[in-house]
């Protein structure tokens, strides 16, 4: 779900910042810059994790901050397909379902993803047929375990239509279609008795 990327910048050092020790400055600037962004192919930055070296200090003509090449390493979140996440619903529509890790929320689970027998309800809410004709709704806040199918790196809009949704620079496209997979009140009472089997 996380990992550590590699990147080198050539980061401009305001000059108010410049009364701080330097490591911690810069670690304050590339926060301001990378914290909670979404870099294309490596994901959402979580944390400055380390800084790995620093040159220059060099002034150029006509500016008042001095630019330094900065290596350092960034935590990221970016799930690999195939791994199983655990979030909450957040929301859903005609298309699916949406989910939320709290600090990441542009996960969808459309409704070809979703386990066999899953079908809107009259009232909007998605729910499971199961082969006992019970009707086990996914409501709000359940939780829920699901697959990540793929993560997409959205193209900057250029024009953005009033009433669309928010730009999402980053989506992850879940599945709940398989054993284990869905709400875990639905997996809790299996989980239980076979534990007590084995006891």
């Amino acid at each position: 779900m996380f990992s550590l990327s590699l990147i080198q910048h050539d980061l401009p050092m305001p000059p108010h910042l410049l009364s701080r020790p330097l490591l911690d400055a810069i670690k304050a600037e590339l926060e301001r810059l990378f914290l909670d962004k979404v870099i294309a192919n490596l994901g959402l930055c979580v944390s400055v994790y380390d800084i790995r070296s620093v040159e220059g200090g060099s002034i150029h003509a006509g500016e008042g901050c001095s630019i330094y090449r900065v290596s350092f390493r960034l935590l990221m979140f970016k799930p690999f397909n195939g791994e199983v996440l655990v979030g909450r619903i957040s929301g859903y529509d005609d298309k699916g379902l949406q989910v939320s890790l709290d600090f990441f929320s542009d996960i969808c689970i459309p409704g070809h993803l979703m386990q066999y027998g899953t079908v809107r309800g009259p009232d909007g809410r998605w729910m499971l047929k199961t082969d006992d004709n019970d009707e086990l709704y996914l409501d709000l806040d359940d939780e829920i375990r699901f697959l990540v199918s793929s993560t997409k790196y959205m193209p900057i809009p250029i024009n953005q239509k009033e009433g669309d949704p928010p730009f999402a620079p980053m989506q992850i496209v879940g599945s709940i279609k398989g054993d284990g997979l869905g709400l875990l009140a639905w997996w809790s009472a299996d989980e239980e008795g076979e534990e007590a089997a084995e006891q």
